[in-house]
């Protein structure tokens, strides 16, 4: 995939933004990173379905429905964020409840590892703007490898809303490149299934027209997106 390079800041929305957003490379990529949430659940839930039709492991139907079951929750939810986070989630111009928003990342996000501290108003903000927020949610996870907490925060309120998400969690940093990609830089080898989401995130908030930014302080990392 063959996009030019653009500068770290995400307060504008360069031409080549628009355009990375509309070839079918780039939706291919994110399509491949849908996928890529979703196989893992679903091939569980094919495993534990194998198992009951194995005669040989009747001992093991208790273990396989609950498998089945949990696997199934898991695609439902993971489904679920993906379809506000990179999907249409309504027609142009359409606005999401931020209740929504956050039962869709505590579907995804937590776990017995990690917890989500929501702090945000209900309210409807503009599409993109929740889009946003749902990927840097998403960015803000990967900052904590072992687990922790996620605050998500206000900053400021209305359509002008800005968001504050602090991680804290034991080993948290902040991934080599991903201030890069969430800025509009292209790696030298492209766009690849992992590296698409924060390189989307960054397009989102140039679309908002808020700037990103990332802060450590010890074992707390902290995302802001601002006016």
């Amino acid at each position: 995939m063959s996009m030019p390079d653009r500068p770290s800041s995400t307060s504008s929305q360069p031409d080549a933004d628009r355009n990375a957003g509309s070839t079918l490379d780039f939706a291919a990529l994110l399509c491949s990173r849908v996928c890529h949430d979703v196989i893992s659940p679903v091939a569980a839930i094919i495993n534990g379905f194998e198992v009951l039709e194995d005669e040989k492991a009747a001992d093991m139907r208790e273990v396989a429905l609950d498998l089945i079951a949990r696997s199934a929750r898991q695609a439902s939810a993971r489904l679920q964020f993906t379809r506000l986070a990179f999907g249409a989630a309504g027609s142009a111009g359409a606005r999401l409840d931020l209740g929504d928003a956050e039962q869709v990342v505590r579907g995804v996000i937590e776990d017995d590892r990690t917890k989500v501290d929501w702090a945000l108003p209900r309210e409807l903000l503009p599409k993109n703007r929740v889009k946003l927020l749902l990927n840097l949610v998403l960015l803000a996870g990967n900052t904590i490898p072992r687990g922790g907490v996620i605050h998500v925060g206000a900053i400021g309120a209305g359509e002008q809303m800005g968001f504050a998400i602090a991680s804290t969690g034991v080993s948290a940093r902040i991934p080599q490149g991903l201030e890069a990609l969430v800025g509009g830089a292209v790696p030298p080898d492209g766009l690849d299934a992992h590296s698409v989401q924060p390189f989307y995130a960054g397009m989102l908030a140039r679309d908002c027209a808020l700037a990103v930014a990332f802060a450590q302080d010890g074992d707390t990392v902290t995302l802001t997106a601002l006016p």
